[in-house]
């Protein structure tokens, strides 16, 4: 993975807010660890470990072992019931536009297929959907907020 390339990935971890991006290339792994998950206005903040390449000048590299069990990420709730997962890293939206009604609410029954949210992921707005039909019961995230690969959203039974 050439310097360039990581230079935009910890530029898009900064601007957007997720607390960790990890990337396999090939035989090349790195993991970038966004310190503050929330910007601050002009100030750089990723860090990240690669595990085969030293970092560039300017970027600390975080232990490994320091971004495994790291106290800021917090514990996922525990799910009783099908919980529908995030397919990427991205930000949540419960709706299809400000200010238009939800796709879906507790309570709310869905088919397989069925929109329940989209993530905005790179400036594309990509729709989830519900793998298996049933009652909603949770919605574990709230709009606007940052989401991680394999993240329960929502809880259905």
């Amino acid at each position: 993975m050439d310097l360039r390339k990581l230079k935009t990935l910890i530029d898009l971890v900064s601007e957007s807010g997720i607390a960790e991006l990890e990337i396999t290339e090939g035989e090349g792994k790195v993991r970038i660890v966004n310190a503050h998950p929330h910007p601050a206005p002009g100030a750089p903040m990723a860090a990240y470990a690669p595990l085969h390449a030293a970092p560039p000048a300017g970027y600390a590299a975080a232990p490994a072992a320091a971004a495994v069990a790291s106290p800021a990420v917090a514990a996922e709730p525990v799910v009783t019931g099908h919980a529908v997962k995030s397919p990427m890293v991205g930000t949540f939206y419960r709706a299809p536009s400000p200010g238009a009604s939800n796709f879906i609410e507790i309570g709310s029954t869905v088919k397989e297929g069925d929109t329940l949210c989209i993530i905005e992921a790179m400036k594309l707005l990509n729709e989830i959907e519900a793998d298996r039909a049933g009652v909603v019961k949770e919605i574990l995230v709230d709009n606007g907020q940052p989401v991680e690969y394999g993240q329960p959203l929502f809880v259905i039974e």
